[in-house]
């Protein structure tokens, strides 16, 4: 379910005291004084090196804020050996590998205690043993993964969902989510989350996709034009889902088009349209051995493996693949050659099942990219009650039954243009 956290909500607001009560009952909160760059984009504070021409590479609008204040700070140097010791335990706690690389070359460099505090800011959480302190933001928010669960007041709630399995985040936020968070949670004696992911950015050109640099596309207005299940497609089958995405309407145009309009959309009318015409819409029994069934097998496997590891793009290849290999069998066994000659009427039906199940099985396997076009062609392949959710175990080959009726169908991805202008 979803939980769209407020800090300003009073569940969060006794999170934070807590988190900060119990971190400086352990002796890992002290008081000094910061100086240094503020990026009010980030609301973050920055070293010198993470600027570039004096200004941070991510909110290069605006000039960051030198600031000098009484601070709080978090005995982050006490927690690397830990973080050390935990990464090599479990390769998986941060990925891609990418970005496990990066955090352990920090830890390995040696960690530095952080300011978790504010003295100049007119709002926040206030530290609990300083009136005249507030907690700094970034602190502060990462909390509301534990907030969210009922911490500290609602056991039941926070040991049903907590450690969480998966923090989904910004490859440009892991610093904080796979060192910072980590080390808050073992000074507070809390479980650590099982994995952090830190996804890529979508670029516009040479710079990432932002609001606050003017490169920003609304995704509304993109759907309304290409249907939000082509834009899903295109985002996560284009590249990987660790690396960053150059975006192109050229390219999404064309890969829909070449997966989804030509690839599977012609596979289901040319395999339902075959069963409409040559067993009058009456999905055949197979008799003879499969040509499909050891494909489908081999790319769901390959498939649940690549979900495991959030790796979307290989997921997407591995389904779309089923659509290749059968469309192929399409074209090496001439179903419309088959249907003229009366005794190879048993091969006939055991190639027209192959498809209509083939395409069944790839619309499990796609849901989670395309949930409303899969199910629109379930329904095709006439499961008409195709409301729920799959699960992968659908996928398995020779679920569609014999006997069901099947209509002649619309087509079920049209062909994308791109505006004239944009073509040339």
């Amino acid at each position: 379910f979803d939980d769209f956290i407020r800090t300003t909500q009073p569940r969060h607001t006794r999170a934070v005291k807590a988190m900060l009560e119990r971190i400086y009952a352990a002796g890992d909160v002290f008081q000094g004084q910061y100086e240094g760059w503020y990026c009010n984009g980030c609301e973050a504070f920055k070293n010198a090196g993470d600027l570039v021409d004096g200004r941070c590479p991510d909110h290069k609008a605006a000039e960051p804020v030198w600031l000098e204040e009484k601070n709080w700070f978090f005995r982050l140097s006490a927690y690397g050996d830990f973080l050390l010791e935990h990464y090599r335990a479990h390769p998986e706690f941060v990925q891609p590998d990418i970005r496990r690389n990066e955090l352990m070359a920090l830890l390995e460099e040696g960690l530095k205690d952080i300011s978790i505090s504010r003295e100049s800011a007119s709002w926040g959480v206030p530290v609990p043993f300083d009136d005249e302190a507030v907690v700094y933001v970034w602190f502060d928010a990462l909390i509301n993964y534990v907030s969210g669960t009922g911490w500290p007041e609602d056991d039941a709630r926070f040991d049903r969902y907590w450690p969480a399995d998966l923090h989904l985040v910004g490859k440009d936020i892991t610093r904080f989510h796979g060192v910072i968070w980590p080390a808050m949670l073992k000074a507070a004696g809390l479980p650590l989350p099982k994995q952090i992911f830190g996804h890529g950015f979508v670029n516009f050109g040479q710079d990432r996709m932002s609001k606050s640099l003017g490169t920003a596309i609304e995704p509304t207005a993109l759907a309304e034009r290409f249907g939000a299940d082509a834009i899903r497609w295109y985002l996560m089958s284009e590249a990987g889902f660790g690396r960053d995405l150059e975006y192109g309407e050229d390219r999404l145009v064309a890969r829909a088009n070449a997966d989804l309009a030509n690839g599977l959309g012609n596979l289901v009318s040319r395999s339902v349209s075959m069963i409409v015409r040559y067993r009058e819409g009456i999905v055949p029994v197979a008799t003879g051995p499969s040509r499909m069934a050891a494909i489908v097998d081999e790319a769901t496997k390959g498939y649940r493996a690549a979900m495991d590891r959030l790796d979307l793009k290989a997921a997407a290849d591995f389904a779309i693949g089923i659509v290749q290999r059968a469309n192929v069998l399409v074209d090496d066994t001439a179903p419309w050659s088959l249907a003229k000659d009366p005794a190879r009427a048993d091969e006939l039906d055991g190639v027209l099942y192959d498809l209509a199940e083939s395409c069944r099985a790839a619309s499990v396997l796609l849901q989670p990219f395309m949930p409303k076009k899969m199910q629109a062609l379930r329904a095709i392949l006439g499961d008409v009650e195709a409301t729920g959710e799959p699960r992968i175990e659908d996928a398995a080959f020779g679920l569609l039954p014999a006997g069901r009726k099947l209509e002649k169908p619309m087509p079920l991805f049209a062909r994308l243009e791109l505006p004239e202008a944009q073509a040339e």
